[in-house]
Parts: structure tokens; sequence; C-alpha cells
């Protein structure tokens, strides 16, 4: 297997595994969507959704979740939570990518602009300036939008420093958790702000990264090598990715980790309380990039 490094922009990037607070969602190859873990609100009934092209996973820390796919047409589809209208998407048209946080959805159009829908208390949802956007990440009380020329501009909650992103530079991709922010740079850096009492900004160090993800209290990168970094919250052994090999994605929950692998499955660590690590039995997931 063969990872290419991160040295651009990717340009609205799609998502084929989603990790949200108690339940994991995934992108199989035929367009249709598999999901298992908590379905109280009904995040996990995707069984009808067709012609798929990537898949997103509202990650509350309080539970209440929701799950969101794009369509090949541009369209997006939205089942779960909807409390606050995180799910009102059907008139989205000319979509490339969706991001979905705490209460809010999120999407990038082709066009380099952003629309948001849910909660708005803190100005999550005031992205209606933003413009040559490439992709968009959504923590529970931020959003993420990365634009063209590497830079990164944030709307939301400051409360730990988690916008303080004004002087990244170079950056190739963006990832938010509860309270803090992720970013990638070309040269296989990484750089984090936000709250750090569990150590999940503590990235430094690391090298060789091709992509990240965020969970609420833990950081997950993804080495050119197909092993896996992680940093942050581990009281459910979320970070205990040590053994992984040859993957190719990752995404982060409140506290389970997901990996894909080059041949189509997925591993998943952490807590597994309402089932949503029993991925074991999960084949033909789409890989990224295909």
């Amino acid at each position: 297997m063969q990872i290419v490094p991160a040295l651009k922009v990717k340009r609205w990037p799609k998502d084929t595994i989603a990790a949200g607070y108690r339940h994991t969602v995934g992108l199989k190859s035929d367009g249709t969507v598999t999901a298992v873990g908590n379905n109280k609100y009904g995040q996990c009934d995707v069984s009808s959704w067709r012609e798929m092209v990537a898949v997103a996973a509202g990650n509350a820390h309080t539970g209440n979740a929701h799950t969101i796919g794009l369509k090949s047409d541009g369209t997006v589809a939205a089942v779960g939570w909807n409390k606050y209208d995180q799910c009102d998407v059907s008139g989205w048209r000319d979509m490339v990518t969706v991001a979905a946080g705490w209460r809010r959805t999120v999407g990038l159009k082709s066009d380099g602009t952003v629309v948001a829908v849910g909660r708005n208390n803190e100005g999550q949802c005031n992205v209606s300036g933003w413009r040559d956007i490439v992709s968009v990440a959504a923590g529970d009380w931020h959003t993420v939008g990365l634009k063209s020329d590497g830079t990164v501009t944030i709307v939301g909650n400051n409360r730990y420093g988690q916008c303080n992103v004004s002087g990244w530079r170079d950056i190739v991709a963006a990832a938010a958790g509860y309270l803090h922010t992720v970013g990638l740079k070309s040269d296989g850096t990484v750089v984090a702000v936000g709250r750090n009492n569990e150590g999940q900004c503590n990235v430094s160090g690391w090298r060789g990264i091709v992509a990240i993800a965020a969970g609420s209290y833990h950081t997950i990168g993804l080495k050119s090598d197909g092993t896996v970094a992680a940093v942050g919250w581990n009281e459910h052994g979320q970070c205990n990715i040590s053994g992984w090999r040859d993957m190719v994605a990752v995404a982060a929950g409140c506290a389970h980790t997901v990996g894909l692998k080059s041949d189509g499955t997925v591993v998943a660590v952490g807590r597994n309380n309402e089932g949503q690590c029993d991925v074991s039995g999960w084949r033909g997931i789409q890989l990224p990039g295909n």
C-alpha cells in the first residue's frame, strides 16, 4: 500500500467513514450506507440511502445525534435528532462536502461558499460570508473552514482559544473536536489550539501525517506508512491504535476511534456501550479519493 503524502490542499475532500457520539457510519463502494450504534433518534436509519458519495455524523458530547449523507447529484439527506432544524437540508443543492456538529449541519458548495443549519446561539452557523473554502469541519460549538490559500477561518465559541488560527499557514486539512481545532500542514506536521486538559493538542512532535481526525477529547493522525498516532483522553481505550496497520482513513467520535483499511474493512477501538465499535463485519467500504 502506498499513501501519497499531503503536499497541497485537497479540494472538496469526502469522508467515507464517520463517527458520532455513540454511532458509526460507513459509506459502501456501491453508494449505500451502513451504521451501527445508538439509534434513539433514528440516526442509524440509513438503509434506504442510495447514490451517496460522503457521510458525516453529529458528534455531540451530550448524546443527541444525527447523520448526514451527500448524494452524487449534490443534494443532501439527513436522519436523526432535529430539535434545532439541523436535519433541514432538503433544499440544499450543488453541495460537494458536508460536516455535522452538535445540533447543526454544514455544507460546502462547489463555488466555495458555505451554508449551515441548526443551533446558532454562539454564531457557529454564521458562514454566509465565507468564500474560497475547500473543506469544512464542525466541532460542538465552532465551525471551521479551510481556504484555498491554506489559511483557516472559524466562527463560534472561542472560550478555550479553539478559534485562534489567524496565524496558521500552509494548512491542507482541518478537524474540530469538542473544544479544540487541529490543522494538518503541507509538510506533514500538525498544529492544534484550544482546550488541552486531556493532552488532545499535544501534536507538535507528529511527522509524516496525511490525515487527521478530532474526537471530543482526543486527536488522531494517519501517517504516510498506514500507521496511526493518537493523543488525548483514553479512558475507554480510544487511543489504543498502536497496532493498527494499512490504514487509509480515520474518524473520531466522542470516545471511540474508527479506521478504514486499504481492503475496505474497518476497525474500531474505544467505548462500545451501544455497539458503536461493532464494525468487524463491514466490507466494501469506499476508500477515500475513489
